[in-house]
């Protein structure tokens, strides 16, 4: 029984993959805000292409 509860202690093969699931979720997240970041970067400098536009194509 006591060799049984030691080799449960040393084993961390569970928390190996914890970590590793951690790493993920952090990852993830860094994408998702990058991507969110990128998509209102590029929304707003399309919106701006568009009015720009509209200002040129009505002056005429």
């Amino acid at each position: 029984m006591t060799k049984l509860f030691s080799r449960f202690l040393k084993d961390e093969s569970g928390a190996t993959a914890i970590e590793y699931g951690l790493i993920a979720a952090l990852i993830s997240v860094a994408l998702i805000a990058g991507a969110t970041t990128l998509g209102n970067t590029l929304s707003n400098t399309f919106n701006n292409l568009s009015t720009k536009m509209n200002t040129a194509t009505a002056a005429h």
